[in-house]
């Protein structure tokens, strides 16, 4: 009954950014678990041997190239996917970019780069994956889109990355805009917030973040491939198929004890 309750077996995944990171923690977690997993990079042969690394215990997963980033990036992919597939089970908007810096130094450029890869692209990529979307879902069968967010959009970090905060702020409001919307189709939108993991955008192991962990983390310690697979399983599985328009902060307790 439990493996049941929370198998992702047979199910069709597509994760952006896959291949590193919290991504790809992700990506593990569903192939690990029998789901036909896909995962996207810029660089095609990268990509590609990533996901040969990822299926090499077993399981099923496939690099496909994608500059999320380009205004025709989200439909050129999901045209990749419906060469391949009828249907999509799990939608993963992982892949994204940031932009640190005080405001006088932020420019147009940053800002449009963050907002166009971290909001625009999850949104159009969901619009064009709809159809497989709508083709997975049934009332005994729901399917997933799990927006990754980040703790920096639920409160101001100490340290100024203004684009980056105000994209993960939209991201999570547009979650539950599209859950309230999709709801009905029996596609369930979520975001997961995350805390520290360690990503080519956080070196969890330098001492500054080691610092702010023991200060800021009740749990002491930063997030582990289980912790972002485990959350992720939970929302796609039939375990989480009541939960529909959170936003769940992955955090070891940050944002409950601030």
């Amino acid at each position: 009954m439990t493996d049941e309750l929370f198998s992702v077996a047979g199910k069709v995944v597509l994760v952006t950014g896959g291949t590193s990171g919290i991504g790809n923690m992700i990506a593990q977690g569903f192939v690990s678990r029998g789901a036909r997993t896909y995962i996207t990079g810029r660089d095609l042969a990268k990509t590609q041997d990533v996901a040969a690394q990822l299926a090499a215990d077993g399981g099923e997963c496939i690099g496909l190239a994608a500059d999320l980033g380009a205004p025709d990036g989200p439909e050129a992919l999901i045209g990749q996917l419906k060469a391949r597939e009828s249907k999509l089970d799990v939608l993963i908007n992982n892949a994204g970019g940031n932009s640190k810096g005080p405001i006088a130094d932020t420019t147009p450029d940053d800002w449009d780069m963050v907002m166009e890869l971290n909001v625009r692209a999850p949104f159009f990529l969901i619009q064009q994956a709809l159809p497989l979307l709508r083709a997975a879902a049934s009332t005994e069968r729901h399917a997933t889109i799990i927006n990754v967010g980040s703790i920096g959009g639920l409160h101001i970090p100490n340290w100024e990355s203004h684009p980056y905060n105000t994209s993960k702020a939209a991201i999570h409001h547009m979650t539950r805009s599209l859950a309230k919307k999709l709801g009905a189709d029996q596609i369930r939108v979520n975001a997961i917030a995350p805390g520290p993991f360690p990503s080519r955008l956080t070196d969890t192991s330098l001492e500054s973040v080691q610092k702010s962990i023991a200060t800021y983390i009740p749990v002491n310690r930063a997030g582990t491939p289980e912790d972002a697979q485990g959350a992720c399983i939970f929302l796609a599985s039939r375990a989480g198929a009541y939960v529909n328009g959170s936003v769940i902060p992955l955090d070891g307790g940050y944002i409950g004890a601030l």
